[in-house]
């Protein structure tokens, strides 16, 4: 039991008992990968899929390392399109609304599953409202690596966006005219795919240093553009200058110093949000005060922790990609700044992974529960809005796992009774901090003595949810419909909660 959700294990998919048992597949299955002696190159994205038999129920895989400027995704949408094919099933690491082609595709049924780890924009507004004829699988980060290391997912061909690929078939993230810094998650679909091709819009003789192994390369397409590094930034990065948000990012870093977590050797991750970033640099004050340095900041990279380690306040980034063009100048210039892939940042049975290596995390939420349960995954009438993401990797990794949120967003209460969309189960979550006060997870007893004499209120969580519905009122219950669109996967493989269709009433 999980909460009160019990894990489903779906009956046609292996499950693996120990780390051991899955490495000893993970080997079997990259030793039958054949290596390429010489590269194939190919003239058109037409031919990759007549050379690679691209038909009926195909699974394909993409990455997302240039987010909002990707366009491999799109023009392998017109080819299919084109050939009229349908029932595909897709795999990209995450949809972004650039991804517009996908659309039509799922109305007309030539998509018909789907599995990803993060998505929004039209193609979560259509998948949300039932226009998709299979499932939706939503993946972690790890768990995605995971499902393709140990065969679960089984990807039939991977087109992997590379901004620089040499004659050898190698590839490189760190230079060319679409640099996007590290390629963390394409790594397990380079790897295991039956067939992989990379798309590249800057070739070159030879890559001395490179992060894709042409071994496993079995094509390369040289094109115009594979899109614009420009949408890698495709939200803000800047930091908060909302009081609110300046609040709860000052309390949440009097919080890690009075628990004692702010020390030499310490490691962290924090997402991208405005208060987020706004944690990093209080942090940052705390650390160049009291000249403390740290182990490593991990998880994808920003301007913030750039200069951070710049200032030798980090001894080292590991990085699984990049989130602005600082990041990709420091990936491509500094030796200490480190590419890490998607298994080795999150997959649960791989060992010595950076999540399970962290002190703590900063994470947010678009609702969290009673039970400390958190929803990254739907709004609160069930559209479809992110995923987890590594959300539920770190979370369940680092010692201490902190929720940051105001108490209302847009005037909705954060806190429920119960979340529309279990993304992080309750058990990997620690703290809550809102800017009327924090609330402990009840079984994190140490922590609760640890700061008794903090100058913080601690609330029990019921009681800052009271406190919303002082203000907001007690919001009426959301109609649910009853066609399941999808499922959560849990980082092992196993379903936490189902995805279903938004209620007639709601679609907009």
């Amino acid at each position: 039991m999980l909460n009160g959700v019990k894990r489903k294990i779906p009956n046609n998919l292996p499950r693996f008992v120990s780390s051991d048992d899955f490495l000893n597949k993970k080997r079997k299955l990259v030793s039958k990968k054949k290596k390429q002696l010489k590269t194939v190159f190919f003239n058109s994205y037409e031919e990759v899929f007549d050379k690679f038999n691209i038909k009926d129920k195909t699974t394909l895989s993409f990455h997302h390392h240039l987010r909002n400027g990707d366009r491999v995704i799109q023009e392998v949408c017109k080819v299919i399109k084109n050939n009229k094919l349908n029932d595909l099933h897709f795999a990209p690491s995450s949809i972004f609304p650039s991804y517009t082609n996908m659309t039509e595709l799922i109305k007309k049924g030539n998509i018909t599953n789907i599995h990803t780890n993060y998505l929004n924009g039209e193609v979560a507004k259509v998948i949300s409202e039932g226009k998709l004829k299979g499932k939706l699988i939503m993946n972690t980060h790890g768990g995605r690596a995971r499902a393709i290391e140990s065969g679960d997912l089984a990807i039939d061909v991977a087109f992997i966006a590379c901004p620089t690929v040499d004659r050898s078939g190698n590839g490189s993230g760190a230079i060319g005219k679409n640099a996007c810094g590290t390629l963390g998650y394409c790594v397990p679909d380079l790897e295991y795919a039956k067939k992989v091709v990379l798309i590249t819009d800057n070739l070159v003789d030879k890559l001395d240093d490179y992060q894709l192994n042409g071994e496993y390369v079995d094509g390369v397409l040289v094109v115009d553009s594979i899109g614009e590094a420009k949408g890698i930034v495709s939200g803000t990065t800047e930091v908060t200058k909302d009081p609110i948000g300046l609040k709860i990012a000052r309390d949440c870093s009097v919080l890690l110093s009075d628990l004692g977590l702010l020390k030499n050797n310490f490691s962290m991750q924090t997402g991208a949000g405005k208060t987020s970033l706004a944690v990093v640099n209080y942090i940052k004050e705390i650390m160049i005060k009291q000249d403390i340095k740290g182990g490593f900041a991990s998880g994808g990279i920003t301007k913030s922790y750039v200069e951070m380690l710049e200032a030798n306040l980090f001894e080292k980034l590991y990085d699984v990609q990049c989130f602005d063009l600082e990041a990709v100048r420091s990936f491509k210039e500094n030796i200490n700044h480190i590419a890490m892939s998607a298994s080795k940042y999150g997959n649960p049975f791989e060992k010595d992974i950076i999540a399970e290596k962290l002190d703590f995390v900063i994470l947010g939420a678009t609702e969290i529960d009673l039970d400390f349960n958190v929803n990254v995954t739907t709004d609160s009438s069930g559209y479809l809005i992110g995923g987890s993401g590594g959300h539920a990797d770190i979370a369940k990794g680092a010692k201490v796992t902190i929720i940051i949120s105001p108490l209302i967003k847009s005037r909705i209460p954060i806190i429920k009774e119960k979340v529309t969309t279990i993304t992080t189960p309750g058990e990997d979550i620690d703290i809550l901090i809102t800017e009327r006060g924090i609330a402990i997870n009840p079984k994190r007893k140490d922590l609760i003595k640890k700061l008794k004499s903090s100058k913080i209120k601690v609330f029990d969580i019921k009681e800052l949810l009271d406190k919303t519905h002082d203000i907001t009122g007690v919001p009426a219950n959301i109609k649910t419909d009853d066609k399941i669109i999808g499922y959560v996967e849990y980082r092992d493989g196993t379903y936490i909660d189902v995805l279903r269709k938004v209620h007639d009433d709601y679609i907009k």
